[in-house]
């Protein structure tokens, strides 16, 4: 087992003290990096460099070589789940993710089962090992899962959709048809990131990106509660040291409190609450990840050193704040405007840990 060099964002998550407030960021290893676009065209495809544990390991290491971030994450997709169960994923150009085979029946749930990890999922897994080879302990790495509902999401429409139709009218008209599908989910997610764990993950993070598309009774119900489900399945220590998860519900501010009680140790935020008020709101029950408008980074180093010292100065004095963005850098971001980003953060944020 190879000691940590970097420990400060595994600290930080379970509110331990720190020198400086972590940051990585979401899709930090994404086409804004011209180097990630020429991996990504050796490729060939976005699924074949998923899928091609050398590969993924050479885009996950990329912004750590660019930028002194405090994390790694995974390079993969939250929709390997779904490809995993025989949905058949395929990204369509200018359309973004596809199913072949959607879920549109009863029929169609019954027929999905927990897959075999090892089997389907495998290079997902020889992904992690290989990067935390790579990564020798330097930084943690992160591992992750999209969510129960928002996986339900794409299964159901097919891919991506605006309004959610056909989901959310599986949700009222068919309850228990939904609650049969996010359960077969909830236990493929838990046997997933207890997968990656084992590999070497040392943190693993659950992304809800279309929880906040629910009302308040339903998210409870259909996200929430399948969140709560896997985070207290998950194995919580890995080479002696425990492993925090993260769930981030995009769009879902509202819910803190009740995302508080969920057993996770910290809460991704995007950027529509000051995350000094979410401090309030929760107190120090869980740590915070967030929450700079990515498109803060469109504008000049000087605009977004000012934006770093307004969030640093919110949450204020105190660990179990990690730096983020309130979701993932968009794909035209400057890689300098990035490395200004970072850098202000280690800079600007040493005040507030002493």
């Amino acid at each position: 087992m190879t000691k940590l060099k970097n420990d400060r964002f595994l600290r930080a998550l379970l509110k331990e003290s720190v020198d400086v407030t972590p940051v990585w960021m979401m899709r930090q290893a994404g086409r804004y990096l011209p180097e990630y676009r020429a991996t990504r065209s050796k490729a060939g495809d976005f699924l074949k460099l998923c899928k091609t544990p050398e590969l993924a390991t050479e885009v996950t290491i990329q912004p750590l070589d660019r930028f002194p971030l405090d994390a790694a994450i995974l390079f993969s997709d939250i929709l390997t789940i779904p490809d995993a169960m025989g949905l058949g994923l395929y990204f369509a150009e200018g359309e973004g993710p596809r199913f072949t085979n959607p879920v549109k029946t009863q029929a169609d749930i019954d027929k999905l089962a927990v897959p075999d990890i090892a089997a389907e999922l495998g290079y997902v897994t020889d992904a992690v090992s290989m990067i935390r080879k790579e990564l020798n302990g330097r930084v943690p790495l992160i591992g992750f899962s999209g969510s129960p509902w928002t996986l339900a999401t794409y299964m159901v429409e097919g891919g991506s959709s605006k309004d959610f139709a056909k989901v959310k009218g599986m949700l009222y008209e068919q309850p228990a048809q939904m609650h049969k599908l996010l359960d077969v989910l909830a236990q493929t997610i838990i046997a997933y990131l207890n997968a990656q764990i084992e590999a070497g993950a040392q943190a693993v993070m659950l992304f809800d990106t279309w929880g906040g598309a629910l009302t308040t009774r339903d998210y409870n119900e259909f996200s929430l509660r399948y969140m709560s489900q896997i985070i207290a399945g998950l194995k919580r220590e890995n080479e002696g040291r425990k492993v925090p998860v993260i769930m981030f519900t995009k769009g879902g501010c509202q819910w803190l409190e009740a995302q508080a009680e969920s057993g996770a140790d910290a809460l991704g935020l995007d950027w529509t609450l000051d995350i000094g008020l979410a401090r309030n709101r929760i107190g120090d029950k869980v740590a915070l990840q967030g929450n700079m408008d990515p498109c803060v980074l469109y504008s000049s180093p000087e605009r977004i050193r000012e934006e770093v010292a307004f969030i640093l100065e919110s949450y204020g004095k105190g660990s179990g704040h990690v730096f983020n963005l309130g979701h993932g850098i968009h794909q035209h971001v400057d890689p300098e405007n990035a490395g200004a980003f970072v850098e202000a953060v280690h800079e600007l944020s040493a005040q507030y840990h002493q």
